[in-house]
């Protein structure tokens, strides 16, 4: 079993911090980079969506103790063994079952500006034909029916961003030297001091300093739909015919690279939305600014 997790939040820089951290050599992260089964054990998974049966969660999301400890069997010397599942923030049982399972496990959580982390979960299903809402105002409006009908949590764009109650449950159940709670602003701004601080805290040397130029799970509009869908495809004939001619980290890199540089920046937000937001999350901004005893005024500003 994993000794560490890190839990969330969506769209917050979770992706990154796996791929950097996973560069250490004192370090073992899961291939599947989300296997969400402290958030579904036992569990049949079948949540709906524009992608019906075939929602991502439904496909990926491991709910079997003996399927998961399998992501971890190629284990040997490592000193920190984890993966990154970025609903385990979000979907209540999750905290309780990771303290029934590995209560000793030390937890990581990056949090965003819960109005740009929703803005950027719409583009990034947009950026994917997965919303079919062409405006942010409409799919906020289309929430509570989608939650009703169980879509996949990626489409709770409003909700995923109240964090008061998300991060308070794993405050209850573990203690304070178990939990690391870091900024999205921070780690983007300065990700080697947070992945130094993160190398720290999961007893890894803390010299190491992990490439951080690569940029992943990048939200845009991608500028050739046709060249994004063959990069998102998983099982395209081209792919398989180069896999085993290309060394896995040199694909992984051109294909990463690729897929940048054909998004461009998505309109910026309205600001009569951005004020709307700013209301309606005050309240639990306020209450996580005193659970974590950290300024969120810059969260606060319209």
């Amino acid at each position: 079993m994993p000794n560490f997790l890190i839990i969330g939040a969506a769209k917050a820089g979770t992706t990154a911090l796996y791929n950097y951290i996973n560069q250490h050599p004192q370090v073992f992260m899961s291939p599947e980079k989300e296997p969400h089964f402290f958030a579904f054990e036992g569990e049949k998974v079948n949540f709906n969506g524009t992608a019906g049966e075939k929602e991502w969660l439904n496909r990926t999301a491991i709910t079997d103790i003996n399927d998961y400890q399998q992501q971890f069997s190629k284990a040997s010397k490592e000193i920190a063994i984890g993966e990154a599942s970025a609903l385990y923030l979000y979907i209540p049982k999750a905290a309780a079952r990771i303290r029934h399972h590995i209560p000793e496990a030390k937890l990581i959580t990056i949090l965003r500006n819960p109005v740009d982390r929703a803005y950027s979960a719409f583009i990034f299903q947009k950026r994917d034909g997965l919303e079919p809402n062409l405006d942010f105002a409409q799919a906020l409006k289309a929430e509570e029916s989608r939650k009703k009908n169980n879509w996949v949590p990626i489409y709770y764009y409003q909700d995923m961003g109240f964090y008061y109650h998300q991060v308070k449950r794993y405050f209850d159940l573990f203690p304070p030297e178990q939990l690391r709670v870091y900024l999205y602003d921070d780690f983007t701004s300065n990700p080697l001091h947070i992945l130094q601080d993160a190398f720290n805290f999961l007893g890894v040397d803390d010299t190491f300093t992990p490439d951080t130029k690569a940029r992943h799970n990048v939200s845009g509009i991608p500028k050739n739909k046709a060249l994004h869908e063959f990069l998102r495809a998983e099982n395209h004939p081209l792919k398989t015919f180069f896999k085993p001619l290309i060394p896995k980290v040199l694909r992984r890199n051109v294909m990463l690279k690729l897929h940048n540089n054909n998004l461009e920046k998505a309109p910026p937000l309205a600001q009569e939305i951005r004020k709307q937001l700013i209301q309606v999350y005050k309240e639990d901004i306020l209450k996580l600014q005193d659970l974590l005893k950290k300024d969120f005024s810059k969260w606060l500003r319209e």
